[in-house]
């Protein structure tokens, strides 16, 4: 391909937002990253299990090698991701917000849009933290190795618990509202900023409203300022693409860490929790999507997702919702009979922002984790992760590897261990992939709904045509 030559939008898409496997034309041939990570779980695994069996998770060589060799390994790789958790969701919200355009100028489609993904958004992540609090499968270990779990992953959990407790406790005069408004909104962004853990509550808020202001300034002023953070996106992107590469080693060393002292209970803890997340997957792919396509599209759901069987392959297959926009664009408007004009926003808008699929996922994860770090979440932190988790939806959009950073950044918050991260990392290249085909179809579900509440006439049926 000649320099000059522009790739097709649909390559330039996937090159640009695609996971690290992607056989685009610049990417290095080789084994895929998710096919190493693959390799580096079944080391960790079967190396600790061995271990675990021969010598026992206590012999000093074994002490030795996790403190001297396996478990910097891991820390470094931890910690690279905790260096850029701050500036990727601060930057990729204020884009992601910013890129709606004037709210001002949207009018009804833009409304519904934003009401239908908010309320969307707020059931997925419902679904998944009443999945984890009834299954519980942190909680699937012995007590014995739940308290030594505790001793090692949770030390500050008690800290950041008891600064809630306390925050309520001062603000019991408070109303419940303005307790909210307290807990969401920070007075003094630096002080969020700084400290032992950043205040993600705070700063995922400071971002939202940069990103509302900047679509009511002119071009001009907002332009450069949006720049910016596009270029500051771009950079975290590509430092996560860097430290990606990292992850097979990194995902060893640490299964080898906790595999070789607490054997296979941690397996089948893990087994639970891929169950817990597929279970709630589906229920909000079959059940809540099906319920909004018949109830407010008017569409057969049997029907629809006939219509959009291959845009439900191109989502399992890339993990991009970026990377199936065109596919979707298409399909919304040849099988659907979505109008262009409303497909490309909701659809592009979309691809950016709605992410139940996403949200689900954080929400079951960090619950996850925090029940087997041996930490009870309290009520207002369950509710914290669910702001977050909707937020964050917009906030690891379009991100390989996204969902990742903003995860460790919650653990992290919370006072648990972001070692425990390596335990789900394993497994999340096929959530991910299950979860990007929930963000996709829910774009899908978003556009006809707005299109049949703005009067247009869908196909409904086989007979209407249009099936590709």
């Amino acid at each position: 391909m000649a320099e000059n030559e522009k790739l097709p939008p649909d390559n330039y898409e996937r090159e640009l937002t695609t996971d690290l496997d992607d056989e685009t034309p610049d990417k290095p041939k080789g084994m895929a990253l998710h096919t190493k990570i693959f390799i580096g779980l079944g080391v960790g695994v079967f190396g600790g299990l061995i271990a675990n069996y021969a010598v026992g998770g206590k012999d000093p060589w074994l002490v030795w090698t996790v403190d001297n060799f396996t478990k910097p390994i891991g820390t470094l790789f931890l910690n690279l991701l905790l260096m850029i958790v701050v500036p990727l969701v601060f930057s990729s919200l204020v884009v992601g917000v910013a890129g709606i355009g004037d709210i001002r100028k949207l009018g009804r489609i833009g409304a519904k849009s934003f009401a239908y993904t908010l309320v969307i958004s707020a059931i997925s992540v419902v679904i998944g933290l009443t999945l984890a609090n009834t299954i519980q499968p942190g909680k699937r270990i012995s007590p014995e190795t739940q308290a030594v779990l505790k001793t090692e992953f949770s030390s500050g959990a008690s800290a950041a618990t008891d600064a809630q407790k306390k925050a309520a406790e001062t603000a019991k005069s408070d109303s419940p509202m303005m307790q909210a408004v307290k807990t969401v909104v920070p007075s003094n962004i630096f002080n969020s900023l700084s400290g032992a853990s950043p205040n993600m509550l705070h700063i995922m808020f400071f971002a939202l409203i940069i990103g509302i202001a900047i679509t009511l300034l002119p071009a001009p002023v907002s332009e450069p300022f949006v720049r910016f953070n596009e270029a500051l996106f771009a950079i975290t992107a590509k430092i996560i693409d860097i430290v990606m590469k990292l992850a097979p080693y990194a995902v060893a060393c640490l299964l080898f860490n906790n595999i070789a002292q607490f054997g296979l209970e941690l397996l089948a803890s893990l087994g639970w929790f891929v169950a817990t997340v597929l279970l709630g997957l589906a229920i909000h792919f079959f059940g809540v999507y099906s319920l909004a396509i018949y109830f407010l599209s008017k569409i057969n759901p049997i029907d629809f997702f006939r219509r959009v069987q291959t845009v439900i392959l191109t989502a399992f297959s890339t993990s991009s919702s970026n990377a199936t926009l065109p596919t979707a664009l298409r399909v919304s408007n040849e099988n659907l009979g979505v109008p262009k004009e409303i497909n490309n926003f909701v659809l592009t808008v979309g691809a950016t922002a709605n992410q139940n699929g996403t949200a689900l996922y954080e929400g079951v994860t960090v619950l996850f984790l925090a029940q087997l770090a041996g930490v009870d979440l309290t009520l207002g932190l369950q509710l914290s992760v669910v702001y977050l988790a909707i937020l964050g939806g917009i906030g690891t959009a379009g991100v390989p590897s996204g969902s990742i950073p903003f995860i460790i950044g919650i653990l992290f918050m919370i006072g648990i261990d972001p070692a425990l991260i390596a335990i789900i990392i394993g497994v999340d290249r096929i959530l991910d992939m299950c979860r990007t085909t929930l963000n996709v179809v829910g774009d899908l579900t978003a556009a006809t709904y707005v299109a049949r509440s703005e009067g247009y006439e869908l196909l409904q049926t086989s007979e209407s045509g249009g099936i590709g």
